[in-house]
Formats: C-alpha cells, sequence, structure tokens
C-alpha cells in the first residue's frame, strides 16, 4: 500500500500551526511538571518522617531517572509507529494515572514501581516536547524559542516546591492537588494541532540503531547533556536530603529545589537569546557551553564551605541550576539547528538519556555520598564530574566540526 506524506517544512519554513503548538507545548508541559515538582519533594519528605534512610530515599528518586533512561531507546519508534502527537497523549495519560494511584497507597515497593513508570511516561513526553519545539520554532530565533521552554521548565522547579511547601507535606489534600494538575496538563495537551508526517519518515533509523547514529554525530553536545542532567536535575533531586544533613529545616531543604529552578528561570532564556545572536550561531553555542561548565566548576568548588557558612548553599544551587541549564539548551538548541524528523527525534532521545544517565548517576549516589561524607565525599566527586565537562568542552572547541 503506498503512503502519501505531508512535506516536511525546510529550514526556512514552519510547521502550520506552529505558534499554537509551541504555546500548547508550553501550557501542558508547565501543569505536569509542577505536579511532578510538587509530587517528589512530597514523597522525599514523607518518606523521611516515615524513618526511610537517606540512602533508600536517594535509590527512590533514583528510580524515575531509572524509567526515563530505560524509556529513551524507543521514544523514537513509538513516536513513529503512532504518531508524535498520540504519543504525547499517551505520555499524559500515565502521568496522571501515576499521580493517582501515589495518593491510594502507602507501600514503598508501590511508590518505587510507580516512580519508575512516572519516568518511563515523562521520557516519552519530554523527548517529543523538546523534539516539537525545535521543530516548531523560527530558525533564526530557535535559540530563543528553546532558552524560553527550558526557563518554563525550571520555574516549574520553583512553582512545584514552593507549592508543596505552601500546602505541607503532611496535609493530605496536597497529593489531591498534584493530581489535579496532571489532569490539566493532559488536558491541555489536546490543543497541539496535527504535526505533519516527518519527511524522514521511511528512511530514518529507530531504535538503538538510530540511537547509535545520533550519538556517533554529536559527542561532545551527549556530554554536554551529561553533565547538564547531573546538575541541574540529578543533584537537585536530592537537595531536600542534602538540606537535612546541613541541619536545614523540612521547608527550607525543599525550597533548595527552587533556588535551582530560580537559577534556571535567570539564566537559560538569556543564554538562548545570546546563542542567536553569534554571526557564527554553532561557535557561539560551543563557547557559551564552556562558559556554563567553568561556572558550574567555580561554584562546585565553594561547596565544601558549605558546612561552615550554610548560606552560601543557596547561590551554589543557583547556578548549578543555571548553568546546567543552559549547558542543556545550548546542546538541544544546536541539535534541533542540525535535525529535523525522526533524525530530530532520536539525536533528542540521545540528548535526553545522556542528561538523564547524569540525573541518574547524581541522585542514585548522592544520598550514600550524603549519608557517607557530606562535607567531603559528595563535593569532591561533583568537583570531578564538572571538571571532566570542562576539559572535554575546552579541548572540542579547539578542533572545529568535532560533535
Amino acid at each position: 500500500m503506498s503512503h502519501t506524506h505531508t512535506p516536511q517544512p525546510g529550514p526556512a519554513t514552519l510547521v502550520p500551526g506552529a505558534q499554537l503548538g509551541l504555546l500548547s507545548i508550553f501550557g501542558s508541559t508547565f501543569l505536569e511538571l509542577v505536579s511532578h515538582f510538587m509530587l517528589m519533594p512530597l514523597l522525599l519528605l514523607r518518606m523521611k518522617g516515615a524513618d526511610v534512610s537517606t540512602t533508600l530515599a536517594g535509590l527512590f528518586a533514583s528510580a524515575g531517572w531509572l524509567g526515563i533512561f530505560v524509556m529513551t531507546p524507543f521514544a523514537s519508534a513509538i513516536a513513529h509507529r503512532v504518531g508524535r502527537r498520540p504519543a504525547l497523549w499517551l505520555a499524559g495519560s500515565v502521568l496522571t494515572l501515576s499521580a493517582l494511584l501515589f495518593t491510594l497507597t502507602d507501600q514503598l515497593w508501590l511508590w518505587f514501581a510507580l516512580n519508575m513508570l512516572s519516568g518511563i511516561a515523562m521520557a516519552l513526553r519530554w523527548v517529543l516536547a523538546e523534539a516539537l519545539i525545535a521543530e516548531f520554532s523560527p530558525p533564526e530565533q530557535r535559540g530563543r524559542y528553546v532558552g524560553i521552554f527550558q526557563t518554563l521548565v525550571s520555574t516549574t522547579f520553583i512553582v512545584g516546591p514552593a507549592a508543596m511547601a505552601w500546602m505541607g507535606a503532611n496535609n493530605p489534600q496536597t497529593l489531591w492537588i498534584v493530581v489535579i494538575f496532571s489532569v490539566l496538563g493532559l488536558l491541555w495537551t489536546a490543543f497541539i494541532p496535527p504535526v505533519p508526517e516527518a519527511a524522514d519518515a521511511d528512511t530514518a533509523h529507530v531504535g538503538l540503531h538510530g540511537l547509535w547514529q545520533a550519538l556517533r554525530a554529536h559527542p561532545i553536545i551527549m556530554l554536554a547533556g551529561f553533565v547538564g542532567g547531573f546538575f541541574e536535575t540529578g543533584v537537585t533531586s536530592i537537595l531536600p536530603l542534602y538540606g537535612l544533613a546541613l541541619g536545614l529545616g523540612a521547608a527550607a531543604s525543599a525550597l533548595l529545589v527552587s533556588a535551582s529552578g530560580l537559577g534556571g528561570v535567570a539564566l537559560m532564556m538569556p543564554a538562548g537569546v545570546l546563542a542567536d545572536r553569534f554571526q557564527d550561531q554553532a561557535k557561539g553555542r560551543r563557547t557559551l557551553m564552556v562558559v556554563c561548565a567553568a561556572i558550574t566548576l567555580g561554584a562546585t568548588c565553594v561547596l565544601p564551605l558549605v558546612a561552615q557558612i550554610t548560606w552560601l548553599s543557596w547561590p551554589i544551587v543557583f547556578l548549578w541550576g543555571g548553568a546546567g541549564g543552559s549547558l542543556y539548551t545550548m546542546a538541544m538548541t544546536d541539535i534541533g539547528s542540525r535535525e529535523k524528523g525522526i533524525t530530530l527525534v532520536n539525536s533528542t532521545s540521545v540528548l535526553v538519556l545522556t542528561y538523564t544517565l547524569g540525573g541518574l548517576v547524581a541522585s542514585a549516589a548522592s544520598g550514600a555520598l550524603i549519608d557517607w561524607s557530606p562535607t567531603v565525599g559528595f563535593p569532591a566527586v561533583l568537583v570531578l564530574v564538572a571538571g571532566v565537562g570542562l576539559v572535554a568542552l575546552v579541548k572540542a572547541g579547539a578542533q572545529p566540526g568535532k560533535g
């Protein structure tokens, strides 16, 4: 049977309904992530209130990242099979169902399973939303729109934990507010316009082959994604536990996550706008990546002083969120400027995979490191990761054309 393909817009044209598509993805993502970032610190604080160890709580935080990591390699195959728009609906439905089920059980093993299921759905939605933002954006303003989207995502780091702190971790209504936000996000997804079939739908590889091709094409971009994920989201997910280890109260510890989000809000959109202003945009993005990696390393080097000067934790976390998020913004903008269609979904999947791996490693290791050595071992590992990332990006910048 023959297939008629809608021609995919070229680099100088926009997908029909692009502005509505951008608004719809922005709105639905905001609501679903507010739900998520209310839920995660809420569950961590309830676990600590039930005398669950910090190490086990850290493993719980990593279960969601594990779900993202497991699902991401298959995102392009699912999008290819069912379509990008229906796949977004599927992901939103699973997220809403998982949030609802959290209200119905206190069993820790079920919480682990639901957190992993949420991660699986989040992976599918994340990859497709990022790819469609890049595809819906005007080429000459792609950095701006990707920056706006990442800023909106970081805003949820603030709004979610702040709403949870305001409602109270022990308030039985808090979980239901989480569910309401998730339902509203799912409904908003309905406004995303139909997406034309990708021009490379019959030629692009999907699954592991497609991911391997994308990784080989953009190795340094993917390293930037790993470092960004490690600091912006992985370490951020464990900040409530770090705050408690420093002697902060439960509400203040949860608000450390908001400080990370505030950094993203303040820095990511300006970084995207600045990237668009370079005459050589590709070189400009690489330069900004090096600057972001240097800021991350500098902030991390101050971390050992936090045990004596607790207030330093706030600007450090702010810079982690801003610089780590800007690294990811530059990486996504770079990929969006080079790829389209299913190939773009593949490359976005690998970027999300490396970002997720960074988050998974950080959240899984940080709980144990905080238990073992919050003032020496924890900072030392973070300095090592930031330093390796900076050196690799500097070397890549000295070799033009290296992906």
